[in-house]
C-alpha cells in the first residue's frame, strides 16, 4: 500500500515505511522527530521543474507529465519503494501545502501504475496459498 502525507503531519503506527520525496528538507523539521526509513532526494523533481511548477494548480496536469517522464527515465531511483510497497505500507512524505497537488501524489500514481504493470510477484511463496 502506497500512501502520501504531509511531513508535518503526526507520525502514526499505521505509517509503514516513510520515505521524504522532496529534494529540499523541509522548514522547521528535525530528522529525528520525522522517523525516516529514507530522504530520496533524486526521486525528486528536477529543481528546473519544481520551480517551473512552483504547486501551481492550474500547471499540475503538465508538472504531472513532465514529472512522470522524470521518473520513467530514472528507474533507479524508485525500483526500490516497489519492494517495500509490495511488503507493507509505505508512506511518501512531502512539505507542500498542497495536499493534492504535489510530486508524492503523482509518484504514488505512477509506482501504483507500475505495481499494477508488473503483477503479483512469481516467486513460489506467492503461490503457497493458491495449491
Amino acid at each position: 500500500m502506497i500512501q502520501c502525507k504531509r511531513v508535518y503531519d503526526a507520525v502514526e503506527e499505521g505509517d509503514g515505511q516513510r520515505v521524504l520525496v522532496d529534494r529540499l528538507w523541509p522548514r522547521g523539521c528535525r530528522r529525528e522527530s520525522l522517523q525516516l526509513a529514507d530522504w530520496l532526494r533524486d526521486l525528486a523533481p528536477s529543481d528546473r521543474l519544481r520551480k517551473d511548477f512552483c504547486h501551481d494548480p492550474a500547471l499540475f496536469d503538465e508538472f504531472r507529465l513532465l514529472y512522470r517522464t522524470e521518473l520513467a527515465a530514472h528507474p533507479e531511483h524508485w525500483q526500490g519503494l516497489l519492494d517495500i510497497a509490495r511488503r507493507g505500507t509505505l508512506t511518501l512524505l512531502y512539505a507542500a501545502r498542497q495536499e493534492h497537488y504535489n510530486n508524492a501524489r503523482v509518484l504514488a500514481e505512477f509506482l501504483e501504475e507500475e505495481l499494477d504493470r508488473q503483477g503479483p510477484s512469481s516467486s513460489p511463496v506467492c503461490y503457497a496459498d493458491e495449491l
